[in-house]
């Protein structure tokens, strides 16, 4: 009751954050008629006019109307497509540093032009981040007429490019990549020797588009670097062949929910007669321990033809969220090689983690970072916890 009385006093966080944007909004539309009447070489001219009072101490929420009005005119002349008000709005809220939720064909690309326009102003490089290599491109492409045009260099990381290539892109003003080539570009640029081998620069300001996607569901999914480790493949098969002698419940206890596997008492007792070794937990065969442990995982928790499958004697881990393929991922820590000695299929080395990190860790360490998705209110309180994200809801136009 109280609540619906102070909502009807000071309106709902939307209509308040709304109350707050709209002046900005009438101040870029009030320069509409200016900007309109520049030639294209006036207009051209802003971009570095910008660049020379953001180097002399003005702040981009300064710059931000007439760059928003400039780079709107821009688009209307290059793409012929003009910025709608709503749009300008979802601008605003990703320059902001917050998640825009926008409905499915309000023009989200297009949005996003607004903020990556006025931050590349800052020459610091501004990245847009998409979910693969084809909306990569496509937008890279799209949109990069429009940046080129107003004197901005635009780059693309994508699949197979040299390390020479991959810095160039990211010396650029605005650079289009993939989450996955953002992550594993940061993994080995901090396995390099040398300052001047690494690709990227320092991470400035990211929109990520599909946010809900990169940032809840594949946040805690982790981007692994490995090398084979000496180890032989023969403990596998050993292994394996005990399992089917340990009972559920008796010798061992399985979590469904974290996935993991565990000896009880007496399966410690069955597993030390079975491969005939006094004490399991001796240094010696402790590593027999941990086999025995990924193997009953591999057996109880890790389902031929849902989470992986066996193709041309090789087993294919299945992605939990897209249901692809996902051929040269493999499980780390050995249970890729259990789950092979189990489907009887040759067994590849264990590989040995050099680096690793997740996407939740690695897009906290931009300087700012905002998105933008079609349904974002449901992870609103993720958004918030984890990175310190406000989420607002853009009108539709």
């Amino acid at each position: 009751m109280i609540n619906e009385i102070l909502k009807k006093i000071f309106g709902t966080k939307h209509q308040r954050e709304m109350k707050k944007i709209q002046p900005i909004i009438d101040r870029i539309n009030s320069l509409e008629p200016t900007i309109q009447a520049l030639t294209d070489q006036q207009l051209q001219a802003k971009t570095p006019e910008f660049k020379a009072r953001y180097q002399q101490g003005e702040t981009l929420d300064q710059l931000l109307p007439e760059a928003f009005a400039v780079c709107r005119e821009a688009s209307k002349r290059v793409l012929g497509m003009r910025h709608y008000d709503v749009q300008l709005i979802g601008g605003y809220v990703l320059n902001r540093g917050s998640i825009a939720e926008m409905r499915t064909g309000e023009g989200k690309t297009l949005v996003a032009t607004l903020a990556v326009y006025l931050n590349a102003l800052s020459s610091k490089g501004v990245h847009v981040v998409t979910v693969n290599d084809y909306l990569a491109k496509r937008d890279a492409e799209w949109m990069g007429r429009l940046y080129n045009w107003l004197g901005l260099s635009v780059g693309i990381i994508v699949h197979d490019l040299s390390d020479i290539q991959r810095k160039q892109s990211y010396n650029s003003d605005i650079t289009y990549a993939t989450n996955n080539e953002l992550g594993f570009d940061y993994l080995r640029d901090n396995m390099k020797f040398d300052l001047e081998d690494m690709v990227q620069r320092e991470l400035n300001f990211a929109i990520v588009d599909e946010c809900d996607s990169i940032l809840v569901d594949e946040a805690r999914t982790p981007l692994i670097i490995s090398g084979p480790a000496e180890a032989s493949t023969d403990k596998y098969i050993l292994v394996d062949k005990i399992i089917p002698k340990l009972t559920n419940e008796v010798h061992f206890k399985i979590e469904e929910k974290s996935k993991s596997a565990m000896l009880t008492d007496e399966g410690n007792s069955k597993v030390e007669e079975l491969l005939n070794i006094e004490n399991l937990y001796d240094p010696r065969y402790i590593d027999f321990l941990h086999h025995v442990n990924q193997a009953l995982r591999a057996h109880h928790l890790y389902r031929r033809d849902v989470d992986y499958m066996v193709r041309d004697g090789e087993v294919i881990i299945v992605d939990e969220f897209t249901g692809r393929l996902q051929p040269g991922r493999r499980w780390s820590e050995g249970l890729h090689q259990a789950i092979e000695a189990k489907e009887g299929v040759a067994i590849q080395k264990e590989s040995r983690t050099y680096a690793s990190i997740t996407f939740q860790n690695y897009f906290r360490l931009y300087r700012k970072l905002s998105g933008m998705t079609g349904t974002a209110l449901t992870s609103a309180e993720e958004f918030y916890k984890v990175y310190g994200l406000d989420t607002i809801t853009v009108p539709t136009h």
